[in-house]
């Protein structure tokens, strides 16, 4: 079962972090096609928003075919994002764990690691598409 969790600081609507998570967790193999969503009341209550942006992030999910609205049952996924790589995500997974705990040993902070998790991402995306 999926746990969302709102930052207060980004820039990103509510529903749209809830959708963001929801994407994550079909790409990562975290939600499988039939799972369950969390009922959109605990969900509102938990993250203390109204249960109307919890809908919202739901019948967008609805809208890309990730998940389907059954009536006094609940919401369930309907499709994945995980592709055949899936099968590498744990060897991968325990290596950027294995980086993260260095990063923090030579005194980066979380916002030090993101930044320079995006601009090596950016870089590399730029290089990729230079070589098309």
């Amino acid at each position: 079962m999926i746990e969302f969790v709102l930052d207060g600081r980004s820039k990103v609507n509510t529903y749209m972090q809830l959708v963001q998570q929801v994407r994550q967790a079909l790409r990562v193999g975290l939600l499988d096609p039939g799972d369950q969503l969390p009922k959109v009341r605990d969900v509102a209550q938990a993250l203390a928003i109204n249960p109307n942006t919890v809908l919202k992030a739901y019948r967008e999910l609805e809208f890309e075919g990730l998940a389907e609205g059954r009536p006094g049952v609940g919401t369930f996924v309907t499709a994945t994002l995980a592709g055949e790589s899936l099968a590498h995500h744990p060897a991968l997974q325990a290596e950027l764990a294995d980086w993260l705990q260095r990063a923090r040993a030579a005194g980066l902070t979380v916002e030090d690691v993101v930044a320079l998790f995006d601009t090596t991402v950016r870089a590399a995306t730029a290089d990729d598409l230079s070589r098309r």
